[in-house]
């Protein structure tokens, strides 16, 4: 069977082809507030390849697929895709998909720049030139400086081209236009190709509609984009084998930690009892992340079987509970549950002082009535679309949604946490799920959007971060809760649906990690401490020129074109190359000796420039005109004008704006080459041993290395404070080695002990502030008396990731540098030396055993 080509490409580029880069022409004109994850840089790279290079099957017009999870950020690669397409000429883009919902959403995305999922810079700006976003009903008036985008549903569209209307498109539209077709969902229009090749030619239908367009011009593009592609249907196998570009599923997604986590809760309750635990549940999560300073409005969906009847009768149970709703419900849920996750609830609660009396009061006010909503028929959706796409919003205070079947595809909600079942049939037959379980796993893997947060500076917001730390309390606020009534059957069935989807991963399993009770009576685990640095915003105070960023050159170069020219004889002799044609030396043009307009007028045309940008580099410059006259800054810079005799004397404006332009960019380039936003603290400070390291509970792959514990090992090996070893072959050889040299160890040292660093410190690089986990602190007590200890910062480091992780080595190298000659860090009760050792490789391991002895000789 032939491969598809994401499979080439996943080949290629393990082997190691390379794609080429995000260029800075994409990346400047997207919102910076949506940094580029890796797998988006990977779809962008695999376009850039393909686009450009031959492979087997391509031909024109171009047709590629992106299949990729919902909430993956399709629509911004989307963005990003127009822009690059921008630079290589195309202008005018179609965007259609199914939902009139998706429609609205994708507008504002693209065209609203107050929405906070705006997807634009501020300015667009191409060769110095700023380009507009127009939204238009055809191409008839687009022009060519702009992106021309017309949005429209598939339905529209075909009913148009096919039946046509005044300003409304029309086949004609593309006749002589190269267009980019940008498909969302795009598995709707795969009618034909669903059914057979020879199905549906005849008459028309979404699928030759598309594909009509397309082929009316040979430059045309069409894009399509879909979680969701019926791989198993020959017919759709056959013929996107050559399409698909990218596949990034729901599962790599979750595996990689942009979503949330879902997990089912199952209890023996009926629907009363499930409501009040929904609620509670939900609370919990919105205190615990008001405990953190997280601004969080967690949203339940309470979900009926079939009919708009039955969501109706929901709501009405809901408004009854809520509106009778005291102590005695709270006090009835909290005696009954076994459900771990609501008891660390109710202990949450207590140690907050939130009595069941302001909790009644809490959930009474905060699912009254006016904060609910109904979306079960399209007039409901419509009437309520506003709400229903901002429910993040500060000012948005819907917290219960009622519904049936209506949010489906394109319902983007990144705040809800809980859905609830309010049905106990089932329709699964011989244990495999049926069509509605189906669907409520798909409902679920839309629910499971990622709400971003972080509560240090270091943190990525749109990643889970607790994955290795499952009993934190920040934890809850990772988990998607699906409450529903407990029957085996249906459990089964539920865990099948999900595990299919690839939302809910059948291998992982849940372990826990259990200091040893010998450790946690020892001295040392009671009254030891653990020394670390921290992360701090680099001050720019001290910069006064843009000399003190590391920026080194006084002048850039420009080249002219001269406009002149020569003849030359083919066979020599006769040549008419006068001395115009010489090439003469540069000639500096200084930015003080250009135009104040023109000058400005380049400043503007970079979104880098910016006043606001400059005082944060430059925070004594107080105006722009300041930056641009004073010698420290840009007036003391100069252009090299490069060229034929006679032009540098005779520059018209378009020449020294496009030369003060050119100098901006290379000045913005060697800025950010200077600039760190943080740096780590040379300083590092002690906290108690035992609140920083305690129990764990992690979750590993069930069956993998990782997950052999290997307890009956390490139990007698008391310098290994946990009670098991869930790690890497690499780890692990690691961890025999250091078993190998106790002995060594306990000659000069009275105590040893290695401690796992589960996700539980982080270091941070002096340069630049980088986060970074070793994944053991190995503590030496010397025998010399004196309470001298030492701390050594170890990461065991496959050879395959070495070069990618080469900056820990170095500062782990630099810590050692900086402190081993130093006198110790001192506390009340002892005094530290903090060292760093090179990485662990087990081919390397006796240089590593050699320099660990080297590092520790006092």
């Amino acid at each position: 069977m032939p491969q598809f080509l994401y499979e080439q490409l996943d080949g290629a580029k393990k082997v190691g082809m390379r794609w080429p880069d995000v260029p800075d022409f994409v990346a400047a004109n997207l919102n910076p507030t949506f940094a580029l994850r890796e797998y988006q840089a990977e779809a962008f790279g695999r376009f850039f390849h393909c686009y450009h290079n031959p492979f087997e099957g391509k031909e024109p017009p171009l047709h590629f697929l992106f299949n990729m999870a919902t909430g993956s950020g399709k629509t911004l690669i989307m963005a990003g895709l127009i822009l690059y397409l921008y630079k290589q000429g195309y202008r005018n883009f179609l965007f259609f998909v199914n939902s009139a919902n998706i429609i609205k959403k994708t507008e504002d995305n693209f065209l609203n720049m107050l929405s906070s999922k705006y997807l634009f810079s501020d300015k667009i700006i191409f060769d110095n030139q700023e380009a507009h976003i127009r939204q238009v009903d055809n191409f008839e008036d687009a022009n060519d400086r702009d992106i021309n985008i017309c949005f429209t549903t598939i339905q529209k569209m075909h009913g148009d081209l096919h039946n046509e209307k005044e300003n409304s498109l029309t086949f004609e539209d593309f006749k002589d236009k190269k267009i980019v077709l940008l498909s969302d969902e795009a598995h709707h229009t795969q009618v034909a190709t669903r059914q057979g090749a020879l199905v549906g030619l005849e008459r028309p239908n979404w699928e030759n509609t598309v594909n009509k367009i397309l082929e009316k011009n040979t430059r045309n593009i069409l894009l399509e984009f879909t979680a969701t592609m019926d791989f198993i249907n020959p017919h759709i196998a056959d013929e996107y084998r050559n399409k698909v570009i990218y596949r990034y599923d729901l599962k790599a997604f979750r595996n990689d930690g942009f979503s949330k986590d879902p997990m089912l809760l199952p209890s023996n309750t009926d629907k009363k009892d499930r409501i009040t635990q929904a609620i509670i549940l939900n609370q919990y999560r919105q205190d615990v992340a008001g405990k953190y300073g997280i601004n969080l409005k967690p949203v339940i969906l309470f979900k009926a079987q079939k009919t708009i009847a039955q969501s109706q009768e929901n709501k009405a149970l809901f408004h009854k509970i809520i509106d009778n709703f005291s102590v005695r419900d709270i006090a009835r849920i909290r005696s009954r549950t076994n459900v771990e996750v609501l008891q660390k609830g109710f202990r949450f609660f207590t140690e907050r002082g939130i009595t069941d009396d302001m909790l009644a009061r809490k959930l009474k006010d905060n699912f009254g009535e006016n904060k609910c909503l109904s979306v079960n028929d399209e007039d409901e959706k419509d009437r309520n679309q506003i709400l229903l796409n901002s429910l993040e919003d500060r000012d948005n205070q819907i917290r219960a949604i009622f519904a049936v079947q209506k949010l489906n595809e394109g319902w983007d909600v990144l705040n809800l946490f809980d859905i609830v079942r309010l049905y106990e049939t089932r329709d699964g037959k011989n244990n495999q799920p049926g069509k509605t379980t189906i669907s409520e796993a798909q409902l679920i893997g839309r629910g499971a959007r990622y709400f971003p947060f972080r509560i240090a500076d270091d943190e990525d917001r749109f990643m889970r971060k607790y994955d290795k730390d499952i009993d934190h309390e920040l934890r809850i606020l990772e988990v998607l809760h699906y409450h529903h009534h407990d029957e085996p059957r249906y459990l089964s069935e539920i865990k099948i649906a999900l595990e299919e989807t690839g939302i809910m991963d059948a291998d992982e399993m849940e372990v826990e990690l259990k200091l040893k009770e010998d450790f946690k009576k020892k001295r040392f685990y009671k009254s030891g401490m653990v020394y670390g640095n921290e992360r701090v915003k680099t001050s720019f105070e001290k910069v006064r020129s843009i000399a003190d960023l590391g920026v080194s050159k006084r002048d850039m170069s420009f080249v002219m074109d001269s406009g002149l020219g020569g003849e030359a004889s083919v066979y020599g002799g006769n040549d008419k190359i006068g001395g115009a044609m010489i090439m003469k030396e540069g000639e500096d043009l200084p930015v003080n000796a250009i135009e104040r307009h023109i000058v400005k007028n380049a400043l503007t045309k970079n979104n880098f420039f910016t006043f606001e940008n400059l005082k944060r580099y430059f925070p004594h410059v107080v105006s722009m005109r300041e930056f641009i006259e004073r010698d420290e800054y840009l007036g003391g810079l100069s252009v090299n004008i490069g060229g034929m005799r006679g032009n540098a004397e005779s520059m018209g404006n378009e020449e020294k704006f496009q030369a003060m332009a050119q100098l901006l960019n290379e000045l913005e380039k060697e800025m950010k080459d200077g600039i760190t936003e943080y740096k780590g603290t040379v300083e590092f400070k002690p906290k108690k041993l035992s609140t920083v390291f305690g129990d764990k509970k992690i979750k590993v792959k069930k069956g993998s290395v990782k997950a052999d514990g290997q307890q009956d090992y390490i139990a007698g090996k008391k310098w290994y404070v946990f009670d098991a070893l869930y790690g890497t072959s690499e780890e692990k050889d690691f961890v025999d080695l250091i078993a190998r040299m106790v002995e060594d160890l306990n000659e000069n040292f009275k105590e040893v002990y290695l401690v796992r660093n589960e996700r539980v410190m982080k270091i941070y690089n002096f340069y630049d502030g980088a986060a970074f986990e070793p994944d053991y602190l190995l503590f030496l007590v010397d025998k010399k008396g004196g309470s001298l200890a030492y701390q050594l910062f170890i990461e065991p480091k496959g050879a395959h990731l070495r070069e990618h992780d080469k900056w820990k080595e170095n500062f782990l190298e630099e810590i050692t540098a900086r402190f081993k000659d130093k006198k110790p860090l001192e506390f009340a009760r002892g005094k530290y030396k903090i060292l760093g050792i090179p990485f662990y490789e087990s081919e390397n391991e006796n240089e590593f055993r050699e320099k660990l002895m080297e590092t520790i000789q006092t």
